[in-house]
């Protein structure tokens, strides 16, 4: 098995990469709204925080995972309307962006918001998830945060189970009503971990 490294930010090199695993990790739930392939993909690499992100990288320097996060200074994936609107159109970025809106999370004094966690295919069940949990975790404490707060959808019960195990407890499930139709799933649970 390869070495895996844990490094602040996310390389010029693999902003690509991150954009196409973020995209293969949440299209079931996004695709909907930012299709085509081609444009979501376009739209993630163009307004990729790179400053808001944790990376895994291997040995040979292959992105291995990301986890971002929000803060009051930006998110992850960033970007608003006129972002939208410069790849999708006036029109198609308006109301895309209004959609998207509807997932918007705020942030609450001392925690820090997890913006997306995804590993690569190859990559998955060697550890990387786990210790990109344990990064952020890190990071937080650093921002002087005393939890670390995310959303996991229904539709993901490998990923809750994941969280569960580092320490994230479950505190309100919200229903997406018809949103549902949209997005593809019904609910979303809000989980924290106390640092």
């Amino acid at each position: 098995m390869t070495a895996q490294y844990i490094e602040n930010g996310l390389r010029l090199e693999h902003r690509e990469d991150a954009a196409f695993l973020f995209w293969e990790a949440f299209k079931a739930k996004l695709g909907p709204v930012m299709r085509s392939e081609d444009r979501a993909i376009r739209y993630l690499r163009e307004n990729i925080d790179a400053a808001h992100a944790i990376s895994a990288v291997s040995d040979a320097g292959v992105l291995l995972g990301v986890v971002g996060y929000k803060t009051g200074q930006g998110g992850f994936v960033g970007g608003g309307l006129k972002e939208f609107c410069s790849v999708y159109g006036w029109f198609g970025g308006l109301w895309r962006g209004l959609v998207l809106s509807t997932l918007d999370r705020p942030l609450e004094a001392g925690t820090l918001l997890m913006d997306g966690i995804f590993v690569a295919q190859a990559a998955r069940g060697t550890g990387v998830g786990t210790m990109l949990l344990d990064a952020v975790k890190s990071r937080a404490r650093q921002l002087g945060c005393s939890s670390v707060r995310l959303d996991v959808i229904d539709t993901n019960p490998r990923a809750r189970a994941l969280y569960e195990r580092q320490g994230f407890v479950a505190v309100e499930t919200r229903e997406t009503g018809l949103f549902r139709h949209v997005f593809g799933f019904r609910s979303s649970t809000r989980m924290v971990c106390a640092l």
